[in-house]
């Protein structure tokens, strides 16, 4: 919503009836999430984030077996225990069942951190050198085509990817 709003301010001022020449005016296009994936540190981040990712499912697998065991030596001993010992041991089931529920949802949260802790710096310094280039270059406006929010681009904007990536050094 924010970009259509800014892209229909764009438009009002070029069209404003002000007598400034168009031509001054350079506009440029990158796609963002083509720069990110060529970048070698967003590799090294997603291997870690994988190892992380395994790291907990591991656990989360130990504890899943941990509770089928309980589970099923409950179930082939249940007819044979008293009411007390019945209920202990399903309430200890249960108590099991809670505890991998909220490991689940806090090794969610850490992933998620996790990810964000990694890729956030690579996204900040991708960004620097877009604004980097955009100033070097003169450029009045970036537009990133993977965010989905531009429509139309004419043959006068240009793709400042190759200018990003030689600023970022991943030239080929």
């Amino acid at each position: 919503m924010k970009n259509v709003i800014k892209l229909i301010v764009i438009i009002l001022f070029l069209f404003s009836g002000t007598t400034v020449n168009a031509q001054n005016y350079k506009f440029g296009h990158i796609n963002s999430q083509e720069l990110l994936s060529m970048m070698p540190e967003r590799d090294s981040a997603e291997v870690k984030i994988q190892q992380y990712a395994k790291d907990l499912e591991g656990e989360l697998e130990i504890m899943n077996v941990e509770y089928n065991n309980k589970l099923n030596d409950y179930v082939e001993k249940r007819d044979n225990l008293t009411p007390l010992v019945k209920q202990t041991k399903e309430q200890e089931l249960n108590e099991f069942q809670s505890r991998i529920q909220a490991f689940t949802t806090n090794a969610e949260k850490e992933l998620q951190q996790q990810n964000a802790q990694l890729i956030q710096p690579i996204i900040m310094k991708a960004e620097k050198a877009i604004k980097d280039v955009a100033k070097e270059n003169g450029f009045m406006y970036i537009f990133d085509l993977s965010r989905g929010s531009v429509i139309y681009f004419s043959e006068q904007s240009i793709d400042i990817l190759p200018m990003v990536k030689k600023k970022l050094g991943l030239e080929e």
